[in-house]
This record gives structure tokens, C-alpha cells and sequence, in this order.
């Protein structure tokens, strides 16, 4: 195993409402006690899934978002993903909606930590809770993970990130029992709307303007929806599980939060909106997918579609939208800092990331 970081498994999720939760403190992110590791390993039983002797918990991920703890048995490990013990808000932490995409999407074939249990029954751990496989690799972060990476390696892990999306896009989400998952139509206003609201609550008066003209121009320029897929919704190198051997694979795609059924072309818009520098202000430190050694938004949209993905119509509308999503999401971070509710790597920085954010939604959506 050639793992840049000690635990490769599912993150925190960066979406809008996990970027209003509170940042979680030692207090808020306990370990599990014996009792509850009795409770997880009977349900874990109940889903066919016996633990091999008692249950030690290692919390991995306590960011802004859900927990994520190692399970071990002595024999296997498993990752079990539940809400914050406080402070949380009422969709920002759905276990159970990655569970039930997971457990779709690998009977469909795309690359996911294998769905072991769900359980909704707050009274175990406080809150719902879901266990999947433990996923072996390797998980690219930041800039210095990527740059201990050869040319040739990068340039594969990124024809792999490419093809699982189209893969990703290409499964009919009513086969795999998703079509209640989300309404497959209208995706792009729903958006438009959801997150100019988000805006309403954390955004900047100085940068009022400039946001209110980027939210009006992308409702006017609503376009038709060509294709129907299943929208990762937060997708790019961090938020995946890579091998990293030859040949490279994606062992698992992880932070399904906000998947849902809509328009592809939406969700790859937003995988290279994430290529803006800006980004590297929200995340705190300079990210790997802001690397100028990975192609920029053009390029990826052109290497999606030769994969085999949806024609990116109407580009510079969802790209547009992609930078809009990420300037609200760093409003939110900075809406929390400047309320003394949050701390940590990119609270301080990430107001710094809106303007130029929404500067390039606005320029996108113009030549548009």
C-alpha cells in the first residue's frame, strides 16, 4: 500500500450546509464507548456482517461535517460515518443518503466503499449511523501529496478520475433503484435557487452587488437539460480513494452527501470550478486539485466527453454555477469565523476566496 496519508477514507464534506455546522472541538467528538461499540457490532450482525472479537473505534475525520471513525476487530476494519454529537444541522450530515447510493452504485459497478449496515436509530449513538468496508489506498489531499507523484502517475490517476465520472453519469439511476434518489428535471433552476438563498443567509453586504449580478445573469441563462444522471455533487481528486500501483485505479469514490439524480453536466462544471487557486484559500493550504499540473476546465470537459460522458452543453452556464456554488460555500466558512464558530485550516482564508470566486462565475457566465 502506498498511502500518502495513514488513513485513506472518507472526508468531511465542503457543502453548504456542512459549512454552517459548527467546527467540531474535543468535547464534541468523544471517543465511542464499549456500550456503543456493542451496539454498532449488533447491528452490524443484524446486516450479516459479524464482528470477528470487540470493536476499537479510531476517530480519522472530525472536520466540518460527519465523524469518521476506523472500526477494528482484529481481523478487518470498517469505517463507520455518523453526525457530530452536537451542533449539527438538520441535512448536513445524511449517513443514510450515502448509504443508499454506496449500496446502489457498487451493485451498479462504480467504485464505492461496500454499504455494510445502516442505522437510523438515534438512541445507540446519539445519532444515525452507517458502517462501510474499509477501502485500502492512497488519498492525494494536498499539493505536496501530489507532487510526490511522477508525471506519468498523475496523468493516469486523472484519466481514471475522468472515466469513473462518466461511468458515474452513464448509470441509469431508475435500474439501480434511485428514482426516488432525487427529480431527475429541473436541476440547473433548483440550484440556481438553492444556492443564491445560502447567499441570503452567509453572504458578505461589501460583495452584495457583484454576487446579486452573478445569481440574476445564471437565471436568466437557465438552459435546457440534455442528459439525467446521477450528480456526485462535490467530485474531484481528494474525494477519492486511489491506488496508486500500476495500473492506477479509483478504488472508491467517497463524501456522497449531496449526490442526487440531475444534470452531469453540472457536476463536471463543478469538478472544474474546483481547479480555481482560489480554492486553496477555503481549504487552508494549497490543495492538489488546484495544481497547475492538472489540465484546466476546458481541457477536463473535453477529456470527459472523449471518455465517453455527456456533451458538456451549455458549459460556461454550469462552470459558472460551479464557481458560484464554491464562492457561496466559502462565504459560509467565513460567515462562521467571523461569528466565533469556527476554527481551523481555511476558516481564516476563505472569505479571501469569495470575491475572486464570484468574479469568475461572472466573467464565465458573460462570455456565455
Amino acid at each position: 500500500m502506498n498511502d500518502l496519508h495513514p488513513a485513506a477514507t472518507p472526508g468531511p464534506s465542503s457543502g453548504p450546509e456542512a459549512a454552517l455546522t459548527p467546527a467540531l472541538t474535543p468535547a464534541l467528538t468523544p471517543a465511542l464507548t464499549p456500550e456503543e461499540l456493542a451496539a454498532v457490532a449488533g447491528v452490524m450482525a443484524e446486516a450479516g456482517t459479524p464482528a470477528a472479537g470487540p470493536l476499537t473505534a479510531t476517530l480519522i475525520a472530525g472536520g466540518r461535517s460527519n465523524l469518521t471513525f476506523r472500526l477494528d476487530d482484529g481481523v478487518s476494519r470498517w469505517v463507520l460515518r455518523t453526525p457530530p454529537r452536537a451542533g449539527r444541522t438538520p441535512s448536513a450530515h445524511d449517513v443514510a443518503r450515502e448509504y443508499r447510493v454506496t449500496r446502489a452504485l457498487g451493485a451498479a459497478g462504480v467504485p464505492v466503499a461496500r454499504a455494510v449496515a445502516l442505522c437510523e436509530d438515534e438512541s445507540l449513538l446519539g445519532g444515525p449511523f452507517a458502517v462501510a468496508d474499509f477501502v485500502e489506498g492512497s488519498s492525494v489531499q494536498t499539493r505536496a501529496d501530489l507532487d510526490r507523484l511522477d508525471d506519468c502517475t498523475v496523468e493516469n490517476c486523472l484519466e481514471r478520475l475522468v472515466e469513473t465520472l462518466a461511468a458515474l453519469h452513464g448509470v441509469d439511476h431508475v435500474a439501480a433503484g434511485l428514482e426516488r434518489f432525487g427529480r431527475p428535471d429541473g436541476y440547473s433552476e433548483r440550484q440556481v435557487r438553492r444556492w443564491t438563498s445560502q447567499w441570503e443567509i452567509v453572504g458578505d453586504a461589501a460583495l452584495e452587488t457583484l454576487a446579486t449580478d452573478v445569481s440574476q445573469r445564471l437565471s436568466a441563462a437557465l438552459p435546457p437539460q440534455l442528459a439525467v444522471g446521477i450528480v456526485h455533487g462535490d467530485f474531484r481528486i481528494d474525494n477519492t480513494i486511489l491506488r496508486l500501483d500500476h495500473p492506477v485505479e479509483v478504488a472508491a469514490v467517497v463524501d456522497w452527501e449531496l449526490s442526487t439524480v440531475g444534470d452531469p453536466v453540472a457536476d463536471l462544471g463543478l469538478m472544474a470550478a474546483y481547479r480555481h487557486p482560489a480554492f486553496d484559500l477555503v481549504l487552508g493550504e494549497p490543495g492538489a486539485w488546484t495544481s497547475d499540473r492538472l489540465p484546466g476546465p476546458e481541457e477536463l470537459a473535453a477529456r470527459y466527453e472523449a471518455v465517453g460522458g455527456s456533451e458538456p452543453a451549455h458549459w460556461d452556464f454550469h462552470l459558472a454555477l460551479g464557481y458560484f456554488k464554491i464562492a457561496v460555500i466559502a462565504a459560509g466558512i467565513d460567515h462562521r469565523w467571523r461569528a466565533g464558530a469556527g476554527h481551523g485550516p481555511g476558516f481564516e482564508t476563505s472569505g479571501q476566496a469569495v470575491g475572486p470566486l464570484l468574479e469568475a462565475a461572472l466573467a464565465t457566465v458573460r462570455r456565455g
